[in-house]
């Protein structure tokens, strides 16, 4: 086993070269609770809105499903700095100076989100390339 931490280095906690706490609100939102909010998120897109709502043919469903997904993220994020699945699990998305993201990182988050694979690559912050691009990271409420 190679890398930083086999050799002994301590890189500390998620967050910390941030300035964020380690536990408690203000601290970097783990994996579970984000990919349970985006869970959340996505069944509330799918079956909710896109099926339910508008009546959507389940065939058709995915490409307008990511479309309401991500009109709902550009919209609660960039008002209230969380999404419904978030507000379940208890976290929101923050500037790095620890308010609510501008307009300009909402849209470039979500854009980079919707294509996923920023998202699954991360640093040791738990920062995806989504949040980075965008100047952004993921706390708990």
């Amino acid at each position: 086993m190679g890398g930083t931490r086999a050799a002994g280095a301590d890189l500390g906690y998620p967050g910390e070269r941030l300035g964020l706490p380690r536990e408690g609100s203000g601290a970097v939102a783990g994996w579970a609770r984000r990919i349970g909010a985006i869970v959340i998120d996505w069944l509330i897109c799918t079956w909710a809105i896109t099926r339910g709502l508008l009546g959507v043919d389940p065939v058709d469903a995915n490409w307008v499903s990511l479309g309401v997904l991500a009109a709902e993220y550009v919209l609660l994020v960039g008002t209230i700095g969380m999404t419904f699945g978030m507000r379940l699990t208890n976290i929101r998305v923050a500037s790095l100076d620890g308010g609510r993201p501008v307009f300009t990182a909402v849209l470039a988050r979500t854009f980079l989100l919707c294509l996923a694979v920023p998202a699954l690559i991360w640093d040791r912050d738990q920062r995806g390339l989504h949040d980075r691009a965008s100047g952004t990271v993921v706390v708990r409420a």
